[in-house]
């Protein structure tokens, strides 16, 4: 072995390291198994010694567990060391950087969205926005990775870097510098006094932060609300130990949370402590076809005890307890082990064909193409999959994600072809951003407090008519019965963002809640239950 090159001994040293993770006591039965993995070490070794070429085997090794891992269930997954970091990174709290969330597409860096508040908003980088060079070197090329963007424009606070822009609808590109800043990354968007008596927390992750931002959101009150309106909308999931948190501030003593079960896992139960803040209080959730996994394990858990209704549509159905396994280079790979239950041992699990990942994630598309978000009675389960809740005996469904007590249909009214133009382009958000570099200071000096704002901006005061005319610059003029359509909302949109923009983003759905369905059908329910 002493004159083979380092790169075969990495290879076999893997092809070994996968052989020792085969726990002893299966040994007997997984000879197969052991004789494919040596098979794969003296596939390599052999290419790598006598292939006229040179090849990279650590490259080659990725693909071939990739492949495999693609075989799998839809949420196995293998994540190179490269990648490792930024998996986990939205869910510690902050970085340092410029603040964008990303998506290389077709070699080229684009915008999904500045992060609120951070420098990139700052300056004016907007959604949809082309990043073709950092600090006068082009990056669009096939080599372009997740791990080079962020070596690009993650640096220490106060550093400065400079982006050259391709932004559709200009004609030449646009030029920022940008100072970066510490990001924080938030779960919890919102915590406000929906009435008098109703608090009203919207949680977009379960992150690391939760538990400190959820305690910090009630802390200081003078009195604890009668009801609570939880709100996980487009909540992914997360940290299952913030799940766990925010489910037992709802159950009593003992109660179980969820249990996990798996062909090899046994039965594992989580209950509750009792020591939660709102055991006694009445809770409304709120979820839609973006919850999933940690944000269904809440819901089911207060749903089975009869604490509190689900109002929405149903959920995803992402139920599959994932187990993380390190790999001597630092890559990770995650395995799916066992299912999430419900306490009434309902599988939170939609169905999902192995090794079919892109027709599972294309069933939230499925769902609207066969009207399940406008009409309840398009969502078929069979009786077999029905269950009990655990305190009333009601009828609760089973067979992927958690269906809602009071269905809401997704909210369409407003949609007009001049709307969807201007959401795909980023339009409203962006002119907000225009309108502010000009009026802030002013608006600042008149609007002392959010609730001065709210009162004092009526929707006949948004500036509407700079929108129209800033969203015609880049050829978007609505046609007839546009207007008829979408005004109302995209006047009430704009007000939100500008609060949001000055008096922070929980301000935003302060404006705009009260136009949502979801949001008035959950404060109906409540007021029933007080």
């Amino acid at each position: 072995m002493k004159n083979k090159p380092k790169s075969i001994k990495k290879s076999l040293a893997i092809t070994l390291f996968l052989v020792a993770l085969l726990p002893c006591s299966a040994q007997g039965q997984t000879d197969v198994l052991n004789q494919q993995v040596n098979k794969l070490g003296q596939a390599l070794f052999f290419i790598q010694q006598y292939y006229l070429d040179s090849l990279d085997a650590t490259g080659a090794v990725d693909e071939m567990i990739t492949t495999l891992v693609g075989q799998l269930d839809p949420h196995s997954s293998y994540i190179p060391e490269t990648d490792v970091r930024s998996m986990t990174e939205p869910l510690e709290g902050n970085f340092e950087g410029i603040g964008i969330e990303f998506a290389i597409i077709r070699d080229t860096l684009v915008v999904m969205t500045p992060v609120a508040g951070a420098p990139s908003e700052a300056v004016g980088i907007r959604a949809d926005d082309r990043i073709v060079a950092v600090d006068g070197e082009a990056i669009s090329s096939p080599d372009l990775t997740n791990q080079k963007v962020f070596s690009l424009l993650r640096g220490p606070k106060g550093t400065r870097v400079s982006l050259t822009v391709i932004r559709r609808g200009e004609q030449e590109p646009l030029y920022f510098e940008v100072v970066r800043d510490k990001i924080p990354i938030y779960s919890l968007d919102a915590a406000y006094w929906a009435t008098p008596e109703v608090m009203y927390v919207r949680i977009n992750k379960f992150a690391l932060t939760t538990q400190d931002e959820f305690i910090d959101a009630f802390k200081d009150l003078e009195k604890m609300p009668r009801g609570l309106i939880l709100d996980l909308q487009g909540n992914g999931g997360g940290y299952l130990g913030a799940a766990l948190f925010m489910a037992e501030q709802f159950l009593g003593k003992g109660e179980m949370v969820l249990y996990t079960e798996g062909g090899k896992m046994k039965r594992q139960e989580v209950h509750a402590s009792g020591m939660g803040f709102f055991i006694n209080t009445p809770v409304v959730v709120i979820m839609d076809e973006r919850s999933a996994s940690a944000s269904e394990i809440v819901a089911g858990a207060i749903q089975d005890w009869d604490r509190g209704p689900i109002v929405g549509r149903r959920s995803f159905g992402k139920g599959l307890v994932q187990q993380l396994f390190p790999l001597n280079d630092g890559s990770e790979l995650r395995l799916t082990v066992a299912r999430y239950h419900t306490p009434s041992g309902r599988v939170i699990q939609s169905p999902y064909v192995m090794g079919e990942q892109e027709t599972y994630y294309r069933k939230i598309l499925e769902r609207y193409e066969r009207g399940e978000s406008i009409n309840q009675d398009s969502v078929q389960i069979p009786d077999s999959l029905a269950f009990r809740t655990l305190k009333n005996n009601r009828v609760v469904y089973g067979g992927g994600g958690i269906m809602p007590d009071f269905f809401v249909p997704a909210d369409t009214s407003y949609y007009s072809g001049y709307f969807v133009q201007l959401a795909r382009r980023g339009i409203v958000n962006a002119y907000v951003n225009d309108y502010l570099d000009r009026e802030r200071e002013r608006m600042v000096r008149q609007y002392q407090t959010f609730e001065a704002f709210d009162r004092q901006v009526t929707l006949a005061d948004v500036p509407f008519e700079g929108l129209t005319a800033y969203a015609a610059t880049f050829g978007i003029i609505p046609e007839e019965g546009d207007l008829d359509v979408s005004e109302k909302h995209i006047r009430t949109q704009i007000k939100a963002l500008i609060a949001s923009r000055l008096f922070g983003t929980g301000c935003f759905y302060r404006v705009i809640n009260p136009v949502l369905p979801e949001f008035r059908k959950a404060l109906e329910v409540m007021n029933g239950l007080l």
